[in-house]
């Protein structure tokens, strides 16, 4: 029977999709609608928070997925630490400095500092976090791109 009323299901649906579940498993799983859990996503007011004030290394990377159809080309630019395996920042946007900006004000925002910058060789990266070390090309970012094939194979 449907379970979507039930005390305590949107505390379920949010751990499992902390640990890495898709929209579709935790429906099937709980036996709630999809929309159910859309919209106790959306209604969440989770924050994200960095476990740590300073990193030595962080990897910056974008990542691009399709929403609802593929004409609708979303991108992902991220910081990843990869120790921990932790996603320490993120921002959607467009392809561009000014998401690329918009990323380095988050990490600013969440109070976290770090020593070097590991990136691609795209320019926008390269521009915005100019002040501090740089480790430029895919040497430096192969934990980012590990994890990137893991988001899209989910």
């Amino acid at each position: 029977s449907y379970q979507g009323c039930h005390s305590g299901i949107k505390t379920k649906i949010l751990h499992l999709m902390v640990r890495g579940s898709g929209v579709r498993d935790i429906a099937e799983i709980e036996r709630v609608s999809i929309g159910k859990v859309l919209r106790t996503l959306s209604q969440s007011k989770y924050q994200l928070r960095a476990q740590q004030s300073h990193y030595e290394t962080l990897e910056v990377d974008e990542f691009w997925t399709f929403v609802g159809h593929k004409q609708n080309k979303q991108w992902l630019i991220y910081a990843y630490h990869r120790e921990t395996g932790e996603i320490v920042a993120y921002v959607w946007g467009n392809r561009d400095l000014a998401t690329a900006k918009r990323l380095k004000l988050k990490l600013k925002q969440l109070g976290v500092s770090y020593t070097c910058i590991s990136s691609d060789h795209w320019d926008s990266f390269v521009t915005t976090f100019k002040e501090c070390k740089q480790l430029i090309g895919k040497f430096f970012t192969v934990g980012i791109e590990g994890n990137n094939c893991r988001l899209r194979h989910r």
